[in-house]
């Protein structure tokens, strides 16, 4: 981990690179050659791949932002009937090949970065192809998160949406938050950003107590919180109105978190833009430095939340249902009570923490340590297989009728109130991030952690079959626990509880599979 870059450099490179990069629609049938020798008497190219969605689009960083000067100089404008005229110079472009240079291929389109993951049962089968259990979550992982070019389309979109919100306000940043940048983003996910206005309020500097004052108004903003509607509300007419390829603009700003949603075609995520959200961001890094210190925390996390979605733990769609993020801090929670830990508690980053990682916000205790040269590790040599076994004990024996989930102090803690699942936000103690999940979806939960640890105990299971190596690959392993679940525990709300049988359903086809498997080979 020494090698890292903490979480705060990565952001400022990536929104410098995306400054200087454009997004452009060209023909399908691009030739990639002759796209980049057009491109590059603009400048010097660090970075070009394409990607579809709604067509064929291109990213193209270049080395200096003086290139995209000359780019839009060599850019024509639509021609229109009115007198509205372009509201300022966006970095989506279009590639027609009416010019004088012929872009085309001529054959086939050029290699397009994947923007999505694969299917579930393709997923199954590739996994079922892994030598070990070990193997499989490592692969799971590489097929899931994010790959280094959609990181950087995510930065580019929140660097093209600055570019319509610096109409109002010129020194504004807007930044991405979540799943797009803690390590823990699947393709797909969708890109959470917030408009950071600290950079002009300058909410952490000193004040003089004498001198100059700067003059502003904020109309109808009784409290901070009306402040960030209208901000939102002016933003989101902005989008709906000016921004390229943004759709389905929707404000909801009477959300505990006011937000504008928004889909942008030209990269197929679905956005969600909220307004000094610093707490979250802090979120942000946390995850991502408990990521960035041993590489079965992301294993494991990514293994568990794919389990999870296959049997409808998690869903995309609000509810009663377990999220991503409570599902990643029990996740964090079971790595610190292993016997001998593998992740430190938040109070024990909180203590490596230097003066310039100091962070109050909003009254909550947010600091701990940014640089990874300062966290030492104990040498905990468990293996993703052993972990993800215990994983499943573990929560299939939790008291969750009396105990809390608490990683600032890495052990359970008594409840503080009578909701189903407790799990204490990091940052601000007296709120329950898991406070939505009901009594019947925790007990799912509960069902199939057990019913998994179980399956991974037996043989038929955690070995890979013999008949692999004839192509006729059974689900074993990790690939059995993401079969679909016709098991009771996963049964249709409602139904009455009736006596579990030893095996479910669910085992026993797979069990004949393997046998059938067997016979085969």
């Amino acid at each position: 981990s020494d090698g890292n870059k903490s979480f705060y450099t990565v952001q400022e490179e990536k929104m410098e690179q995306a400054e200087r990069s454009v997004l452009i629609s060209c023909p399908a049938k691009t030739n990639e050659k002759k796209f980049l020798s057009y491109l590059s008497r603009h400048g010097d190219i660090n970075k070009c791949f394409f990607y579809e969605s709604y067509g064929t689009y291109a990213v193209v960083e270049f080395s200096n932002k003086e290139s995209l000067t000359s780019l839009h100089e060599g850019t024509a404008i639509p021609s229109i009937n009115h007198e509205a005229t372009v509201p300022f110079k966006s970095r989506l472009l279009s590639l027609r090949n009416a010019g004088p240079v012929d872009m085309s291929n001529g054959q086939s389109a050029p290699p397009c970065q994947p923007q999505t993951t694969i299917h579930i049962n393709d997923l199954i089968q590739r996994l079922s192809k892994e030598a070990s259990i070990d193997q499989q979550l490592s692969s799971l992982t590489e097929t899931y998160q994010l790959t280094e070019e959609n990181v950087c389309l995510r930065f580019l979109v929140c660097s093209l949406l600055k570019d319509i919100a610096a109409a109002y306000f010129p020194e504004c940043t807007i930044r991405p938050f979540g799943s797009s940048v803690n390590g823990f983003g699947k393709l797909g996910c969708d890109l959470d950003m917030f408009l950071d206005l600290d950079g002009i309020s300058g909410r952490n500097l000193k004040r003089p107590k004498a001198g100059l004052s700067l003059e502003y108004q904020t109309k109808r903003s009784a409290s901070e919180r009306a402040g960030t509607q209208s901000i939102l509300s002016v933003i989101g007419e902005c989008v709906d109105q000016f921004g390229p390829g943004c759709v389905g603009v929707q404000k909801i700003l009477q959300a505990r978190c006011p937000l504008v949603r928004f889909a942008h075609q030209p990269s197929g995520f679905q956005c969600d833009l909220t307004a000094n959200n610093r707490v979250a961001m802090k979120s942000s890094e946390l995850l991502y430095l408990y990521g960035g210190l041993d590489r079965r925390v992301r294993c494991l996390v990514f293994s568990v939340r794919c389990w999870a979605r296959a049997h409808s733990i998690t869903s995309s769609i609000p509810g009663a249902w377990i999220s991503n993020f409570s599902l990643t801090v029990m996740v964090l929670f079971f790595l610190q009570r292993r016997t001998i830990p593998i992740l430190p508690t938040l109070d024990h980053l909180k203590e490596l923490a230097g003066p310039l990682d100091k962070s109050v916000i909003e009254g909550n205790d947010c600091t701990f340590v940014s640089d990874f040269t300062k966290i030492r590790l104990q040498d905990n040599t468990e293996t993703l297989e052993q972990l993800l076994q215990e994983f499943f004990e573990f929560y299939g024996t939790f008291a969750f009728n009396r105990m809390s989930i608490n990683i600032r102090k890495g052990r359970e803690q008594n409840k503080p109130e009578m909701s189903p699942l407790h799990i204490q936000n990091p940052f601000e103690p007296a709120l329950n991030v898991s406070k939505n999940v009901n009594g019947t979806q925790l007990e799912r939960f509960v069902a199939l952690c057990r019913e998994s640890a179980w399956m991974l105990q037996q043989r038929e299971f955690n070995v890979p079959h013999s008949g692999s190596a004839t192509g006729n690959n059974a689900p074993w392993g990790l690939a059995a626990l993401l079969m679909p679940s016709v098991s009771q525990v996963a049964g249709v709300k409602g139904r009455k509880k009736r006596k579990r049988e030893p095996a479910s359903e669910r085992i026993k086809g797979l069990l004949e599979s393997l046998k059938n498997s067997e016979v085969k080979s």
